[in-house]
């Protein structure tokens, strides 16, 4: 069985989203979330993109509580929270990323995009 250090040892710059995905499964179900539901998970994610926002304030310099300056993460920390939660929902759905992302981008190309007044 593989244990998390060699896991996280396969990735690198070139590693591809199938690659990510079976990660993310395989380090979930050895650290025992991998019996999360759809909900569960969905409710994480967005807790993690509050904690994002909460890390985009303290680094922009909008006010934030000074008691609790010292607990916000980095904001590339909480985007690879927020990602871990996507790829763990995605995998749950049986959604290959890619492949969905690639469909959208399909329908994305044919549009004609303009800012609104």
């Amino acid at each position: 069985m593989e244990n998390q250090t060699m896991l996280f040892n396969s990735l690198n710059t070139k590693t591809s989203l199938d690659e990510i995905q079976d990660y993310v499964k395989k380090v979930l179900s050895i650290r025992g979330f991998d019996e999360e539901t759809e909900k569960d998970i969905m409710l994480l994610m967005v807790e993690e993109v509050g904690e994002l926002a909460k890390s985009i304030r303290k680094q922009t310099g909008l006010k934030i509580d000074k008691n609790k300056l010292d607990s916000y993460s980095s904001v590339s920390e909480e985007i690879a929270d927020v990602f871990m939660y996507l790829v763990d929902l995605a995998n749950v759905l049986n959604i290959n990323i890619l492949k969905a992302f690639k469909g959208k981008e399909e329908k994305n190309i044919q549009r004609v995009w303009e800012k609104s007044n």
